[in-house]
């Protein structure tokens, strides 16, 4: 990457529209974020949808090439769908290269036998349903941390709370971070600060809350905010690539998700969707690189968190039991 303070910071357009009379009022510093991740640096990265070590080599191989710096990869289908030799290669080619591995824990209500999430409602969402699906959730969460995984990702704000009482309580690791799912990811900040005190590490809120939410955010929390700079298509779509360096200014500490629009689906992952899954891993890397570039044109690539950097820094938590 190009030493960005060679460029002074500007806003997309910004010489051409203040030639042409249309340039925008300057910034208001009181709507920038105050926090910093621990250590140093505002911005992390994330390559999301990583679903085995197939796809992991993919990833590390093509961030080399494209010299896209990484600090989470993170899986969507679950633990439930690895093995236990499929995990630990995972663990050992990300630690050889210090990136945080965040896996998905078990039965989410989109794969449930409840027929209410396939309503237009949509019932519940992701959740876990039942105790069942939550012990499933802690099953994996054991069994993950047990073969080295250091970050958990959770759809449910009971398991949330169960998973952070049992690091309380030294049941999993202390030193195990929970990220939340943008698949329940809260849209205000009186249940962004919610969840943070049930134990998130990571908070993803959904790619459509705008520059004012994200500032509203900050005013009541400093906990880590993950947000897709592309979404899905089954989460918008929304591409923001030209917001990337104004979403860190109001965002941070912010992971920047290099996610993938039209793309198939391909959770849960398995051998009939090896094709795409790879050559979307791939894409996702390069989509990262576009982003990383925009932000070196505008000279906003600085204040990068450095690599290897994980945790999120002292939190806000309720009270656990006795």
């Amino acid at each position: 990457m190009t030493d960005a303070s060679a460029t002074a910071p500007r806003r997309p357009g910004e010489q051409v529209l203040t030639a042409l009379g249309l340039g925008a009022p300057a910034p208001d510093p009181a709507d920038a974020s105050p926090h910093r991740f621990p250590g140093g640096g505002r911005w992390r990265t994330e390559i999301p949808s990583c679903e085995g070590p197939e796809a992991l080599a993919v990833v590390l191989e093509e961030s080399a090439r494209l010299d896209v710096p990484v600090h989470r990869i993170s899986q969507g289908s679950g633990v439930w769908m690895l093995t236990d030799a499929e995990i630990t290669d995972m663990v050992q080619a990300t630690a050889e290269r210090n990136i945080e591995l965040c896996l998905f824990t078990g039965p989410r209500g989109t794969w449930d036998t409840g027929a209410s999430v396939r309503t237009d409602s949509h019932g519940a969402g992701l959740r876990a349903r039942g105790h069942d699906a939550v012990a499933g959730c802690v099953e994996d969460a054991v069994r993950a941390t047990e073969l080295g995984v250091k970050c958990l990702l959770v759809a449910d704000e009971g398991v949330l709370w169960t998973l952070h009482r049992a690091r309380t309580a030294g049941l999993i690791p202390a030193d195990t971070t929970l990220k939340v799912s943008a698949l329940i990811g809260p849209v205000n900040p009186a249940s962004f600060a919610v969840v943070e005190q049930l134990g998130a590490d990571s908070i993803n809120v959904p790619s459509d809350l705008t520059l004012a939410h994200l500032t509203e955010i900050r005013r009541v929390s400093a906990a880590p905010l993950d947000m897709y700079i592309e979404a899905p298509d089954d989460l918008g779509g929304y591409v923001r690539m030209y917001e990337v360096a104004e979403l860190i200014r109001r965002g941070a500490p912010l992971y920047l998700k290099f996610g993938l629009s039209k793309a198939p689906g391909i959770y849960p992952y398995g051998h009939h969707l090896r094709e795409v899954t790879l050559a979307t891993a791939r894409e996702r890397v390069r989509r990262g690189r576009l982003v990383l570039d925009l932000l070196e044109r505008h000279g906003a690539a600085g204040d990068m968190a450095p690599l290897g950097s994980r945790l999120p820094g002292t939190l806000r938590r309720f009270t656990t039991p006795a």
